[in-house]
């Protein structure tokens, strides 16, 4: 059922902002789709089988059986239902981000993130771009974190909810007013905001980490209002990794990054 819940919001999302990209784009795409999405759309399906080859039910089956047994934390103490849901919630937010820099801090685990920042482009579809090693220490981590924490099945089915749809909206090439996104970036991390994530410039590429809410960007130092380029003239893309925008370079792509030297 949370699988069926989660996939429906996740399509439903993804084609509605495929179609608002289609009538209002932000940007003018050089890389058409038919050369970019079949890339990432075999990354998205080929990650959501193995996780379910290897996690079951993932975080939420675990969840589901720490309540079972009384395991971790929240399941030993008093507190009401919904004050444990969002403490569960706020908490993983706080913990992706935190995984989010360690990916870019640490050159071995950089290695498979590249993956996500050689798209040459920027549109809904980037958002399922992750190397399948990535998502297996992703799913590790909120398992554990699930287990040690007790969180609730109803927070862990919010929070990777609201990790999909936020990560499939602000990953979209979709036109919001700017005066229209600064309102909204006081909540909610936007296209915008996140597009800086994905520039050339080093110092831009680290910033903005924040998947959700752009709180723990700000809070943490990490937080970039607006690129230097200016949002039309920014470049996209890991220009170390050549031209990975073909599926038939997939496979290359994947095998050879985390081999490199250290």
């Amino acid at each position: 059922m949370e699988d069926i819940v989660r996939a429906s919001a996740f399509i439903s999302l993804f084609i509605v902002m495929a179609f608002w990209e289609f009538i209002a784009p932000r940007r003018k795409q050089v890389l058409s789709r038919i050369k970019r999405w079949p890339a990432n759309l075999i990354l998205l399906i080929g990650n959501a089988l193995l996780l379910r080859l290897l996690f079951a039910g993932g975080a939420y089956a675990t969840a589901v059986w720490a309540g079972q047994n009384q395991y971790g934390l929240l399941n030993h103490v008093e507190l009401p239902a919904v004050f444990s849901i969002v403490f569960a919630v706020v908490l993983l937010d706080i913990l992706i981000y935190w995984q989010h820099r360690l990916f870019h801090v640490v050159p071995f685990l950089w290695r498979f993130h590249r993956v996500h920042h050689a798209d040459q482009e920027l549109d809904v579809s980037s958002g399922a771009r992750f190397h399948p090693v990535e998502a297996v220490l992703s799913m590790l981590l909120k398992i554990v974190i699930v287990l040690l924490l007790g969180a609730p099945p109803e927070a862990v089915l919010i929070f990777e909810l609201v990790l999909n749809l936020c990560a499939t909206f602000n990953h979209s090439n979709i036109y919001i007013a700017p005066k229209l996104d600064k309102w909204i970036r006081a909540v909610l991390v936007t296209p915008d905001m996140h597009r800086i994530h994905h520039s050339t410039i080093r110092s831009e590429c680290d910033s903005n980490y924040g998947f959700s809410v752009p709180w723990w960007d700000r809070l943490f130092g990490s937080y970039t209002d607006e690129p230097e380029m200016g949002q039309l003239q920014l470049n996209i893309g890991d220009k170390g990794v050549a031209d990975q925008h073909m599926s038939r370079e997939l496979g290359p792509m994947l095998f050879r990054i985390p081999i490199e030297k250290l």
